[in-house]
């Protein structure tokens, strides 16, 4: 794409509504973690299944990504985005009615078809921008993940206002309004090239610059939803704050993370993503260090300090995206975002078992600092022989 779609507003549209539904479908995913404190007293869960009920939506959320992505590349994202829209409004409406821990994973595991949209909006948004664009446009997508906040924030007060069924079916309503929206105004971009065979969708796994980008976003994506599914659940437990507290604060990392990534973007537009990244992962793993600490001012300081960066990293690797494979944007989005996902799939179980373990969370924010430096080497030493320049 050597210039921008001449259709300037029809693209500013195209991507409003991409970036309305991946917020509801987050929004409505991320209202299981925010409800699982009011769930967890009355099932009396323990710490384990407390972290398996979270982690199991993010297990569809990150697989899903992969088959999505490579559906979009197909089809379009127009007919994806709305399939994925209407199969999330199932699980939010049947989670109000939730009686039993097996009816809480069943139906959690496909509420997680609400994160695994992510994959979806990036092939529908990227392809009405160029090249020099996509990073800007993408980070504005990627600002989606407010839905997290405002379920973080809105469900538990929903809940203790309107019932516990409300914490679940509000946004299950908007989402069922912006379904509607979407199938009326979405369009696909002009395709520049016919549809790709199954083997060339499959060709991205091939290139070994898609599993480093999935390395980096197991990180940065990763850690924001472990941090956003796991935040209520860490602060009333050890921090013994009611679940409308944990959720303002859990809100507010999702805020910060979020406002970040479109920044990550717009920055990686002007010096390119490895660039960002080479500050976002030890600054990553230096704030790990403050979450390690059990008092509520150095967490404090640990979690808003993580979510800066990682949102910065979030916008940096999918400015990388499209800019190393411009043909397959659909299908690495898939595979990339299915890392991602899988990064927040396996800290809230492995927190959940040192908890378990040890009586304390510590050992694995150790964990996640180590893997920043990991992330960092693999930057330093996978150096591309030509980089390529970024356009202003």
């Amino acid at each position: 794409m050597a210039s921008l779609v001449k259709n300037q507003p029809s693209a500013t549209a195209q991507l409003t509504l991409g970036t309305g539904a991946f917020a509801l479908c987050f929004a409505v995913f991320g209202s299981l973690s925010a409800m699982i404190p009011i769930l967890s007293k009355q099932m009396h869960l323990t710490p384990m299944q407390k972290s398996i009920a979270v982690a199991v939506p993010v297990l569809l959320g990150s697989l899903g990504r992969i088959p999505l992505g490579m559906l979009t590349d197909r089809i379009g994202g127009r007919i994806v985005f709305s399939v994925v829209m209407f199969l999330t409004i199932v699980p939010a409406v049947l989670m109000g009615n939730v009686h039993s821990y097996s009816e809480l994973i069943t139906y959690g595991f496909f509420i997680g078809i609400g994160l695994a949209s992510f994959s979806v909006g990036v092939g529908f948004v990227s392809g009405w921008y160029s090249a020099a664009k996509q990073g800007t446009a993408l980070g504005v997508y990627g600002a989606g993940n407010i839905g997290q906040s405002l379920a973080a924030f809105g469900s538990p007060f929903i809940a203790a206002a309107f019932g516990m069924k409300w914490g679940f079916w509000t946004f299950g309503v908007l989402l069922s309004v912006w379904f509607i929206v979407f199938a009326v105004f979405a369009r696909n971009a002009p395709r520049k090239a016919p549809p790709k065979s199954f083997a060339e969708t499959m060709r991205p796994l091939a290139n070994s610059r898609s599993w480093v980008l999935s390395l980096y976003y197991f990180l940065t994506f990763g850690g924001f939803v472990a941090m956003a599914v796991y935040l209520p659940i860490f602060l009333t437990e050890s921090f013994k704050l009611t679940p409308q507290q944990a959720g303002l604060r859990t809100a507010g990392f999702v805020v910060l993370a979020t406002a970040t990534r479109p920044l990550g973007g717009f920055l990686a537009d002007k010096v390119g993503g490895r660039a960002i990244l080479k500050w976002v992962f030890p600054a990553t793993a230096l704030f790990s260090i403050f979450l390690a600490c059990p008092m509520m001012l150095t967490f404090t300081i640990g979690a808003l300090g993580i979510a800066a960066f990682i949102g910065l990293g979030n916008g940096a690797v999918f400015k990388l995206v499209p800019e190393y494979f411009p043909q397959s944007v659909g299908s690495v989005t898939g595979i990339v975002g299915a890392a991602g996902g899988l990064g927040g799939f396996f800290p809230p179980l492995t927190l959940g078992l040192i908890k378990q373990q040890t009586g304390s969370f510590t050992m694995g924010f150790v964990l996640l600092g180590v893997f920043s430096l990991i992330c960092l080497a693999v930057l330093v030493r996978s150096a591309p022989k030509s980089v390529p320049v970024p356009v202003s």
